[in-house]
């Protein structure tokens, strides 16, 4: 298994609408493998198809409730109980805030062998279906924050320069193999970020 490159902030690739899974074959199944040893690694919560360069429907998730597991091309569906919370994230390294989020959600979707499978849970659990399902839709918990909290997250986005991070890590992966998975596809080994946030670390 790879340790996969955990895209940042101002990598456009994490505001793109990812397209549903329609290959399923071997490779998809060490995608998977790797986006799990990634999110271990990193010390994540989830892990999302784009997060690792991958315009795919797909996340992982372990870490959290004792559950462990992955969708692909997942549906979301929340309830209309709100709850209050904080949330990171691994493409955000280092920064969280409260952040708005339905207290249920379930997705459905499918596995590698394109069987139908279903989560579902509240508070943290929910939060976590409803963070990654949003990045296969080019959105991130920033998005989603609020007031003085959004003025402050925006201040240090800026001040920390992922614009310029991002840069680099594209330039130093443009020479990355192409894979099933399309082109751009970063494997290389990195660095780990341990943000401590909900979704950035335990």
């Amino acid at each position: 298994m790879t340790i996969l490159t955990v895209r940042t902030v101002g990598d456009p690739v994490l505001r793109t609408v990812c397209d549903d899974i329609t290959v399923f074959d071997a490779d998809l199944k060490k995608l998977i493998a790797d986006m799990l040893e990634t999110m271990y690694e990193v010390n994540g919560v989830g892990l999302a198809g784009p997060q690792v360069g991958i315009s795919k429907r797909i996340f992982t998730f372990g870490n959290i409730d004792d559950r462990e597991g992955y969708v692909i091309n997942p549906v979301l569906e929340v309830g209309e109980e709100d709850q209050e919370g904080g949330e990171g994230c691994l493409s955000v390294p280092g920064l969280s805030s409260d952040t708005p989020r339905k207290n249920w959600a379930r997705v459905t979707g499918v596995d590698a062998d394109n069987k139908p499978v279903s989560f579902e849970g509240e508070g943290l659990f929910a939060r976590m279906l409803q963070h990654e399902t949003d990045h296969l839709y080019g959105k991130m918990f920033i998005d989603r924050v609020v007031g003085e909290d959004k003025k402050r997250i925006m201040r240090a986005i800026r001040a920390a320069n992922y614009d310029q991070i991002s840069s680099a890590t594209r330039s130093e992966r443009a020479s990355a193999v192409s894979s099933a998975f399309g082109a751009g596809a970063s494997f290389g080994a990195v660095g780990a970020h341990k943000p401590g946030s909900a979704f950035g670390g335990k």
